[in-house]
């Protein structure tokens, strides 16, 4: 926990919960009559309101992207290496949103909510919900906080994936999107990472299908084996082997089923951590949101004329040893988008991080970001002063 405040933190901060009476109809055909967003801010709205970047989080993620709700914190929020004074989210140049998704578990309007209609926990009853209804609210969301048009929308993995259909749905509404580590749509082989992780949940005893609110138990075997199969697919076989390699914990083997390795202890510790911190609904939610991403199903599975209707420029970033969300998939969407004429910048950073890796502060990774975030904020610096030349 901070004694001191770092002077690159965005401080001390204070998450808001936005309330929504317009009835948001959802891509499975239900509706939601009204709803919560939990977010948080972090730097100033410019005069010109032109200065407002929208980061989207991944499947686990929430609101707290950077800074601390208290002094009593263990560690920042989850992106805190990216955002802050002088970091390559500048908050002395950005305004910052970071918010919770529907269907989230910390303060949105989720499985954990009321359901009006019963007066009990939504739990399994919660609509399924995916990237365009998340775009959809973040688009009530931005016209809520006066903001016509974000300087830029910025996400990794999933949240990279609500940037780029921020950029196909609502083009006129960005005119830069930052897609890291992401992909046009899941694997075969994704899919199936998803459904083992929803299996282990669905049979735990624990589970009671979703309504385990009311039970007041929590399936917590089953979040920590979804958690650690997630865990594996996130880290790549070069970081494991450079962190843990195949030490053991005592120094030598035991001949039993405890866990005897690093790796093994390190996968329980997560696992562990992980049930007690998030909400079992919510991860089979964000992970069906994942699985139906395809935005090129809606142009005859044509992903460049899909990318055809955007009109921002683009970043895209990938890791050489994610090997779930590989560079190949990022490098798909850089062709479509040469394909349909855009302007795009594209990286691949060499990490041995695996899929993690867009959450590390690697330095060239931080150092190409940050270069690509300076011209996001040259972009409006010159409106301003060509502005009030005029």
């Amino acid at each position: 926990m901070p004694t001191v405040i770092p002077e690159d933190s965005v401080g001390l901060i204070k998450p808001q919960t936005l309330h929504f009476d317009a009835p948001l109809e959802l891509a499975c055909g239900r509706t939601l009559d009204a709803y919560d967003l939990v977010i948080e801010t972090y730097g100033e709205l410019n005069a010109e309101r032109n200065n407002a970047v929208l980061i989207c989080h991944a499947l686990s993620g929430h609101h707290h992207a950077a800074g601390y709700h208290s002094m009593e914190d263990r560690k920042p929020g989850w992106w805190d290496s990216a955002i802050g004074p002088g970091k390559a989210i500048d908050t002395n140049r950005f305004f910052v949103v970071s918010l919770n998704n529907l269907g989230g578990c910390h303060g949105s309007t989720g499985p954990r909510s009321t359901n009006p209609a019963t007066g009990k926990p939504f739990g399994p009853d919660f609509p399924i919900v995916t990237v365009i209804d998340w775009v959809n609210s973040q688009v009530r969301l931005a016209d809520r906080l006066g903001i016509q048009q974000w300087a830029a929308i910025v996400g990794g993995s999933l949240g990279g994936m609500q940037a780029m259909q921020w950029a196909i749905s609502f083009p006129e509404r960005l005119r830069h999107c930052v897609i890291i580590a992401a992909a046009p749509r899941l694997s075969a082989q994704n899919i199936a990472f998803n459904e083992v992780a929803r299996q282990a949940i669905s049979k735990d005893p624990q589970f009671h299908q979703g309504h385990y609110y009311e039970e007041e138990v929590v399936p917590k075997t089953g979040l920590m084996l979804a958690r650690m199969i997630g865990h594996i697919t996130y880290l790549s076989e070069d970081g494991m082997r450079e962190k843990f390699g195949r030490e053991l914990r005592d120094g030598k083997i035991n001949f039993d089923f405890t866990p005897q390795f690093e790796i093994e202890s390190y996968l329980q510790y997560q696992g562990e951590q992980f049930s007690t911190a998030f909400d079992a609904n919510t991860y089979l939610l964000m992970t069906k949101a994942l699985d139906y991403f395809d935005p090129a199903a809606d142009y005859q599975n044509d992903l460049t004329q899909a990318l055809s209707h955007a009109s921002c420029r683009f970043f895209v970033a990938s890791f050489t040893t994610d090997w779930r969300f590989s560079p190949e998939r990022s490098r798909e969407i850089v062709d479509a988008l040469v394909d349909a004429g855009k302007d795009v910048c594209y990286t691949e950073i060499d990490a041995a991080h695996g899929h993690d890796a867009f959450l590390i502060p690697i330095p060239r990774y931080m150092e190409v970001f940050q270069s690509y975030m300076s011209r996001v904020a040259n972009d409006f610096s010159r409106h301003e002063e060509a502005r009030h030349a005029g």
